[in-house]
C-alpha cells in the first residue's frame, strides 16, 4: 500500500517549490503506473502504452498543480481524476491508431526482453485478468484497480468514488469474491 500523501508536501508543490514538486511526483508515479497498467492492460505484450500514459498523467498533474485548491477531498482524488481522464483518452486513441510503423533498420544487439514463450504466457494471463475485471460492474472494477493495482487506502478510494471507507472495503471484498468465483481454476493453468 502507498503511504498517505503528505499535505505539507502538496502545499509546497502547489506553491512552486521545485524540490517538493519532484518529491511529490516521485512518490505518486509508481501508483500511477500500476493504475494505468491495470486500466489499459498489456498492448502487444508490453506495458509501453500504459507507461506512456502514466507519464502523461504526471505531466498533466505538473501543469495542473498551480490551479489545485484543497476542497476537503484527499489530493489523491485530484490525481486519480486526472489519471482516469488520461486513460480514457488513451483508450479512445487506441481505436484510431493504425498498426505499428515499419522499422527502418534492425539492431544487431540481442534483445534482453523475455522470449516468445514467456511473453505469450504473460500476455495470456494479463488477457485473462483483464477479461475477469471487465465482468465486474464499473464501480467495483475501479475500486479493485485503485486499491489493489494503485495501492491506495480505502479512505482515499472512497473520496475518489464517492463512498465511505467502510463501503469501499465491502465493495472490494464483494468484487474479489466475485473474481474468485469467475476465475475458478482457469488462472491456475498458467505457470507465471
Amino acid at each position: 500500500m502507498t503511504a498517505a500523501i503528505d499535505e505539507d508536501l502538496v502545499h509546497r508543490a502547489v506553491h512552486g517549490d521545485p524540490e517538493a514538486t519532484a518529491a511529490l511526483l516521485a512518490g505518486l508515479r509508481p501508483g500511477l503506473v500500476r493504475y494505468c497498467r491495470a486500466k489499459l492492460g498489456r498492448i502487444g505484450g508490453a506495458y509501453t502504452t500504459a507507461d506512456d500514459v502514466s507519464q502523461e498523467v504526471c505531466l498533466a498533474l505538473l501543469r495542473a498543480l498551480p490551479r489545485y485548491r484543497d476542497q476537503g477531498r484527499p489530493f489523491s482524488a485530484f490525481v486519480y481524476a486526472i489519471a482516469a481522464h488520461k486513460v480514457a483518452d488513451a483508450q479512445r486513441a487506441a481505436g484510431r491508431v493504425p498498426g505499428p510503423a515499419p522499422i527502418e533498420r534492425l539492431d544487431d544487439r540481442p534483445d534482453a526482453a523475455p522470449g516468445p514463450e514467456q511473453q505469450a504466457v504473460s500476455t495470456d494471463l494479463a488477457r485473462r485478468l483483464s477479461g475477469l475485471l471487465a465482468r465486474l460492474p464499473e464501480q467495483q472494477r475501479e475500486i479493485v484497480v485503485l486499491r489493489v493495482a494503485a495501492g491506495l487506502p480505502a479512505e482515499e478510494v472512497g473520496a475518489i468514488v464517492g463512498m465511505s471507507a467502510a463501503a469501499v472495503r465491502v465493495a472490494q471484498s464483494r468484487a474479489l469474491a466475485r473474481l474468485r468465483t469467475l476465475a475458478g481454476d482457469t488462472l491456475g493453468e498458467v505457470a507465471a
